[in-house]
């Protein structure tokens, strides 16, 4: 096949040639920006739940009548958002190994199963590498990357219990563009990210005899209650031209939930408005 196909393919587009047809336009949500995704009732957990992506995640799953409980260390905004979404919330500090498998275990217990882990928690520790400590590089992959591992494997250990045959599952992980690009200072936020990525395709191997497809998500500039304070250079620096939103990563994370994108595995997706692919120079 001739190395000019798709030019020649989009002449005869552009000429009529092409054999166009009326577009049909098809609703997917309320308003711009949603969609209307309807599961069978699938069992979601969420670590980190309460605020930023994470509430919009369990917003999302709980739009599509998906049964959602999500944990947080932050009781006070975990309350508000099981007021406002009906999803269940369990006051968890998940660097805490234990209390976060107790907190699956009773969700186990309830449901049966989890069809669905979104690994969402997280947080940034951006301090001076020579003013930061060791105990501050511990206490971020405590919390952004432990999780991960603590989490699939506690549903790895149930499913093989009951049986270990091939069933629906989904572990959704929260990385950022970050595993891939740097700033001073960033070093355990780098390095948990960047395990993130890793430990990815490595769970995607091992929990693949489960039927459990394991993949990443990495924003980039994601902005929640700030959004309207952006300026037109916030904006217009990403191709996309625009900051991201909670909303785009949760879209994300349905469309890798529905049962048709299991041959989505192993993968991590970049949601950052094109900005990884900007080639940017200081002139």
């Amino acid at each position: 096949m001739a190395d000019n196909y798709l030019e020649r393919k989009m002449e005869d587009y552009r000429s009529g040639k092409g054999g166009a047809s009326k577009v049909k336009k098809v609703s997917m949500g309320s308003k711009p920006g949603n969609i209307s995704v309807k599961f069978p009732p699938r069992r979601v957990f969420v670590t980190g739940g309460a605020s930023g992506i994470g509430r919009a995640i369990v917003e999302a799953f709980r739009k599509a009548d998906c049964r959602v409980a999500f944990c947080d260390i932050d009781a006070k905004a975990g309350a508000a958002t099981a007021q406002a979404t009906g999803a269940q919330f369990h006051p968890v500090d998940v660097r805490d190994v234990n209390a976060l498998e107790t907190c699956m275990a009773r969700l186990l217990d309830a449901w049966g199963d989890i069809d669905v882990i979104v690994n969402n928690v997280g947080l940034g520790c951006f301090v001076p590498l020579v003013e930061s400590t060791i105990e501050d590089f511990d206490n971020v992959l405590s919390l952004n990357l432990r999780p991960v591992f603590v989490t699939a494997r506690r549903l790895a250990i149930h499913r093989t219990n009951n049986g270990g045959e091939p069933t629906y599952g989904r572990i959704i992980n929260l990385c950022s563009t970050r595993y891939k690009q740097s700033e001073a200072g960033t070093e355990g936020y780098a390095a948990s990210k960047g395990g993130i990525a890793s430990l990815t395709h490595a769970l995607m191997m091992s929990l693949a005899p489960l039927g459990i497809t394991v993949n990443c998500i990495s924003p980039g500039w994601v902005e929640n209650a700030q959004y309207p304070a952006m300026t037109e250079a916030d904006h217009l620096q990403h191709p996309s031209r625009r900051v991201g939103k909670v909303e785009d990563i949760a879209r994300m994370c349905m469309f890798l939930a529905m049962p048709e994108n299991d041959f989505i595995n192993g993968e991590n997706i970049i949601i950052d408005g094109g900005m990884t692919r900007k080639m940017i120079y200081v002139e």
